[in-house]
């Protein structure tokens, strides 16, 4: 399969997964995080092992935030065989407590094809530095 194609299959499957928990549907992250992900988040001490645990963690968020838009900007895959680190940054704006907040930040996917599909096994996320 020639990169591009694989690369715009990738990204196809990134912006996906980040509609179904933007969009009040975080349950069906099921067909997007790996059953062994690993999530590093800026609100966890510890990293999150696990897929059912990632889901938790992105549930819990959707549900307790009324989102506004989610938004991916200016994304970069590199290939490696059947894996790919895909980066980007993302704008969102959401409810919660009371109060709106405007977020920006970075997103690091790693990601494997598995069984003919690609699969989240890694996150790491953080807004902006101040």
């Amino acid at each position: 399969m020639c990169d591009e194609k694989t690369k715009t299959e990738i990204w196809a499957m990134v912006q996906a997964m980040n509609d179904v928990w933007t969009t009040g549907n975080p349950e069906e992250l099921s067909n997007y995080f790996h059953p062994n992900m690993v999530a590093v988040t800026p609100m966890n001490r510890h990293r999150i092992e696990g897929g059912v645990a990632c889901i938790e963690g992105w549930k819990s968020f959707a549900k307790s935030a009324k989102i506004h838009y989610w938004k991916e900007i200016n994304p970069i895959i590199h290939l490696y065989g059947n894996s790919a680190v895909v980066a980007y940054d993302y704008d969102m704006s959401f409810d919660m407590g009371g109060s709106t907040t405007q977020s920006s930040g970075r997103d690091l996917f790693f990601v494997v094809k598995e069984n003919g599909k690609w699969w989240a096994v890694a996150d790491q996320f953080s807004p902006y530095p101040c």
